[in-house]
């Protein structure tokens, strides 16, 4: 089976990271969201990026 990756939007690789960043820094105390936990931003920024380079147009 060979897959067919494609490059993120722009928008959506910097929703990534900055879900990826805001999850470290929570993770390491800088500030804290309440009811947010770290590593379900970190997660997301992953799983965001992985489906961006599966599927296309996102």
């Amino acid at each position: 089976m060979k897959l067919k990756l494609s490059a993120p939007k722009e928008i959506t690789w910097i929703i990534a990271v900055v879900a990826g960043v805001v999850g470290l820094l929570l993770h390491f105390g800088v500030f804290s969201i309440g009811g947010v936990s770290a590593i379900f931003l970190v997660g997301l920024g992953f799983v965001l990026l992985a489906l961006a380079t599966l599927l296309k147009n996102l």
